[in-house]
């Protein structure tokens, strides 16, 4: 993450992160120590993984006390195995205990989205499908959790609604009524720089799609076997995406039928986070 996203919105979302966890003062920790005592603590993994997040981490501490330090033993995109220190960070023992538990958070759950996202991309080496995330996002946290889905070795849908034209389901029945008129609409209404992506259930409606004359056709939902039989269909007049409950379990099944891209909102719906803990806290 670069240092102008980290100022513009990471900056900001830590803070509100912060601001819900202290809301007035940390009770528990200014009652056991009333004064500022310089300390150390590690940074250690509790299972093997993946890492991401790392500047969020340590921005969690320098937002508190711009004087603490960070030593980090990794970088983003590194293989972790469990018990291996990560990092020591030095500073007042009250900034260390009050921003823990957020930094942990930031950091397991990047973590945990990278490392899921690694394992599911290694399924698609050696064939010609892009994987991609979706806006199936933690609310407020959806910068963090694509920049760890990239980490990760995926690729970034759009970031939001104002980044690209996708014509659903629901768009298409209640508010066009046809894949030619919602294509035929979005053309008028989009910047001609924008891509219309449009998401289709059968055969006929794939058909419909690339008469349209749809940029990229998602196909969802469908079997192998229909998917097989849409990308012969539209054979090269649109970039096509699959998409609909994709996992590690079944992403596989993917590879050969030449999609171009597939979607898998379970990269950051269903990652489960990586253990990592800090431990070891004492004066310097």
């Amino acid at each position: 993450m670069n240092e102008i996203t980290m100022k513009m919105q990471a900056d900001q979302l830590i803070r509100m992160a912060l601001q819900e966890d202290i809301t007035s003062e940390d009770v528990s920790t200014n009652a056991v120590m009333p004064t500022a005592t310089k300390g150390t603590v590690d940074l250690i993994a509790k299972e093997d993984g993946v890492v991401a997040g790392l500047d969020i981490y340590a921005r969690v501490f320098t937002i508190l006390d711009e004087k603490t330090e960070i030593d980090f033993h990794c970088k983003d995109g590194d293989e972790v195995k469990k018990g291996d220190l990560m990092a020591t960070v030095t500073g007042d023992i009250r900034v260390l205990l009050s921003g823990e538990r957020v930094a942990l958070n930031y950091l397991q759950r990047m973590s945990g989205i990278a490392t899921y996202t690694r394992q599911v991309a290694k399924l698609l080496e050696g064939s010609n499908v892009t994987l991609l995330d979706t806006r199936k996002t933690t609310p407020n946290c959806r910068v963090f959790e694509k920049y760890a889905v990239r980490v990760g070795g995926g690729c970034n849908h759009r970031y939001n609604l104002s980044d690209g034209v996708l014509l659903k389901d629901n768009h298409i029945g209640a508010a066009a009524g046809s894949v030619t008129k919602a294509v035929q609409m979005a053309k008028a209404y989009a910047p001609f720089v924008r891509k219309i992506e449009i998401e289709v259930e059968t055969l006929d409606q794939v058909k419909e799609a690339v008469e349209a004359g749809a940029d990229i056709i998602m196909l969802d939902n469908m079997t192998p076997e229909v998917m097989k039989q849409a990308v012969e269909l539209i054979d090269g007049r649109a970039q096509t995406e699959c998409s609909g409950n994709i996992t590690k379990e079944n992403i596989q099944k993917i590879r050969e039928i030449g999609v171009d891209f597939v979607s898998s909102g379970a990269l950051t719906h269903s990652a489960p986070i990586l253990d990592i803990s800090m431990k070891n806290l004492h004066a310097v």
